[in-house]
């Protein structure tokens, strides 16, 4: 009786990677083909993924591909997010000093705030002004897709979210090439342009780039300021899950705090502590990439370029003007702090 229950638990576990592996491949199939587009054409491999992803949207309606790709979408996802955290230490933040960390606290929230305000007065819902404030205000495609997991789910989710992750991505791509043009006219030195570029732009990648287009110390502040930023999206996605659940608009059972937000704490800690090896260390930081840029494939497949095309332009404007208020805020701190 016990060798027939394990091989019907063998059958479960066969039964369950078979119906998960066509849809895996698949999305995997396309992240890989966008890192390659990337790394030869210079351009944002979550854009890549998306697009490509979007040509693969009838894999998604039905058929083997359907279980494989909601799994992306969601488990690997998540997973991802949690090894965000090999990329951040304590004291990294910390080096920032006081007062410019503050200033990056408080425009992020700020930021949500607004986007909150704004999307209400351009008639979307609170859901949506949650999400794009994220977004801006933490770090672009990853909040989102973290942010997006915790949101009240509803028929036009994964269509703000796959929008939120074009909009951000494009928006991050052209501040790339701007602020650092912006920083120059206003004759702002290495370290207070480090702090504007790391506290504005949406995408590490983009900050990277930006920073040391201005100097190797401007790279170098930016991307700690960067990294400020992305260990904000532990709070902000508590407060916002536990927000929506006690308005009653998300789940309502279940540990509070996502089990993804732990294992980014949980790396954090691994990384501050200094314990893990350099290239195990390397070996995450590239796995969690790749699980990122696998998950945005996934929602691209799932996602119907006819429904992208119904959703108006107040969305654009909204991320607009969310990008412009955490550019002025810090803008305006940092001028303060550096006067």
């Amino acid at each position: 009786m016990e060798g027939c229950g394990l091989n019907a638990w063998h059958r479960q576990i066969y039964t369950s990677c078979s119906g998960l592996f066509p849809g895996l491949l698949l999305c995997l199939t396309v992240a890989a083909a966008a890192r390659f587009l990337s790394e030869h054409y210079t351009a944002p491999q979550m854009l890549f993924a998306l697009l490509l992803g979007m040509a693969f949207h009838f894999l998604a309606e039905e058929g083997k591909c359907v279980e494989g790709v909601e799994f992306s979408s969601k488990t690997i996802l998540r997973f991802g997010v949690a090894l965000l955290g090999m990329r951040l230490t304590i004291d990294d933040v910390l080096s920032l000093g006081w007062a410019p960390v503050g200033v990056i606290i408080s425009g992020v929230g700020a930021t949500i705030i607004v986007g909150i305000l704004l999307s209400r007065l351009l008639g979307r819902r609170r859901r949506f002004g949650t999400l794009t404030g994220g977004a801006v205000a933490i770090c672009g495609a990853s909040a989102a897709l973290a942010i997006s997991s915790v949101l009240p789910k509803s028929k036009s989710s994964e269509r703000d979210t796959i929008f939120t992750v074009i909009a951000v991505t494009a928006l991050s791509t052209l501040a790339m090439i701007l602020y650092p043009i912006v920083a120059s006219l206003l004759g702002l030195d290495d370290r207070f342009a480090g702090i504007f570029l790391g506290g504005t732009i949406h995408d590490v990648a983009q900050v990277v780039g930006a920073g040391y287009a201005v100097s190797p110390e401007a790279g170098d502040i930016a991307t700690i300021t960067k990294l400020l930023r992305v260990s904000l999206l532990v709070p902000i996605v508590l407060i916002i899950s536990l927000c929506f659940k006690t308005r009653g608009e998300g789940a309502t059972s279940g540990f509070p705090l996502p089990l993804f937000v732990i294992g980014f704490c949980f790396c954090v800690g691994l990384n501050s502590l200094q314990i893990v090896p350099a290239d195990i260390k390397d070996l995450l930081i590239q796995l969690s990439s790749w699980c990122l840029v696998t998950a945005i494939a996934a929602l691209g497949i799932k996602t119907s370029l006819k429904d992208m095309l119904t959703i108006g332009y107040q969305p654009m404007l909204l991320i607009t003007l969310e990008t412009l208020f955490i550019a002025a805020w810090v803008l305006i701190g940092g001028t303060y702090l550096f006067s």
